[in-house]
């Protein structure tokens, strides 16, 4: 199961390292492994998340996530995202932009700097929305009780999650834009913010309705299929399959994609305290973005959700705090070992919260049967 899950990654790892000494040399080597640790780490919680989605989904979707899925997330937002970004904010040519990040590395990391308020504020607002949505909504299981009660009832006014990421939106774009006496040429930043963050809240609350509105679809079109198999068995014919299926698992598998991409933006922009050399960037998180997309399918194909309840709380909660740290980047400096310490945190106290409830269940349902046993001695004598 580890290998046939994990193969992939195995042998992707193995050419990056390669490729990276040929490229050169050892140095090149401790970096792209550094590169593919800092994304592992920072994209864990990300794995649980989407882990909660994927299994959804078809294995031959499941499938689609892992190869067409990874290209995207390696060489759309590892690679090409950065350069797109630069060549937006500069006002350059696809190829001007390709030739900056490949021969003048300083000034490329400047324009990506530059251009960290908007991604920041698209990407904070973006997980904001998927915390939010999460935390309000009324759950039959409770990790943090004394906090998601009051919350689920919150929950219950409408358009709640959207006030309020748009009220931490202005208040972001008042107070955490950079201000004009700090930064040349940054009186547009709080617009700039703005415009990002309201395109991010855009983009989940499209992606967002457009995947759950084909998973309704798919659930009812799935009852009425079940109703007239029965009919079809007792009068003896045959049924199509519904044809919804394709549609609900492409706009879930969209909406993985985008929340994949949102996740990566502090990997990214991280990866610049590590290296300006766009290649080695590109081959260390296409690394580590290959270990989260086979930690998603085990996650899903062992059922570690169903067994460990709390995990996807935690991950959510680590969601958003990593939505405050984007939108705490635009105008502070935030380590990227912070960052990813908070997410492993999280998860880990939500695992063992998991442990604890399990081995809970267990002893009282021992006792239960152990109380079942004397009852039946007592009864028999």
């Amino acid at each position: 199961m580890v290998l046939k899950t994990f193969g992939w990654s195995f042998a992707v790892t193995a050419l990056g390292l390669v490729a990276a000494v040929l490229i050169d040399g050892w140095t090149a080597f401790g970096i792209v492994l550094i590169l593919s640790i800092l994304e592992i780490s920072l994209s864990f919680d990300n794995a649980v998340v989407n882990a909660g989605i994927l299994k959804k989904m078809s294995a031959f979707w499941q499938k689609i996530f892992l190869t067409v899925g990874i290209l995207i997330a390696v060489f759309g937002m590892r690679l090409v995202f950065p350069v797109v970004i630069v060549a937006i904010s500069a006002s350059l040519g696809p190829i001007e932009a390709v030739d900056l990040a490949l021969n003048d590395a300083d000034r490329y990391q400047e324009l990506v700097t530059d251009a960290h308020p908007s991604i920041a504020a698209f990407g904070g607002m973006f997980l904001l929305m998927i915390f939010l949505d999460f935390i309000f909504e009324d759950r039959d299981i409770k990790w943090l009780g004394w906090l998601e009660r009051p919350l689920a009832k919150l929950g219950k006014v409408d358009m709640l999650s959207a006030c309020i990421a748009l009220i931490v939106l202005l208040i972001t774009a008042l107070y955490l834009a950079p201000k004009a006496h700090l930064h040349a040429g940054s009186a547009d930043k709080a617009e700039t913010v703005l415009l990002s963050g309201v395109a991010g809240l855009i983009t989940y609350l499209v992606v967002g309705g457009l995947s759950g509105f084909f998973e309704n679809r798919l659930e009812e079109a799935e009852e009425r299929e079940h109703e007239a198999e029965e009919e079809a068995q007792r009068e003896g014919k045959k049924v199509s399959a519904g044809v919804l299926v394709g549609k609900a698992a492409f706009f879930m598998f969209l909406y993985l994609e985008v929340l994949d991409a949102s996740f990566s933006f502090d990997g990214v922009i991280g990866a610049f305290a590590i290296t300006n050399d766009i290649i080695l960037m590109a081959l260390g998180l296409g690394i580590g973005a290959m270990y989260v997309r086979s930690l998603t399918v085990y996650l899903v194909r062992q059922g570690t959700l169903d067994d460990y309840v709390y995990l996807e709380h935690g991950a959510h909660y680590a969601i958003g705090a990593l939505a405050g740290i984007l939108l705490i980047t635009i105008r502070f400096e935030v380590n990227e070992i912070v960052t990813g310490l908070i997410g492993v945190v999280l998860i880990a106290w939500s695992f063992w919260s998991s442990v604890r409830r399990n081995r809970a269940i267990e002893a009282a349902e021992g006792k239960a049967e152990a109380s079942d046993d004397k009852a039946e001695i007592s009864s028999g004598v």
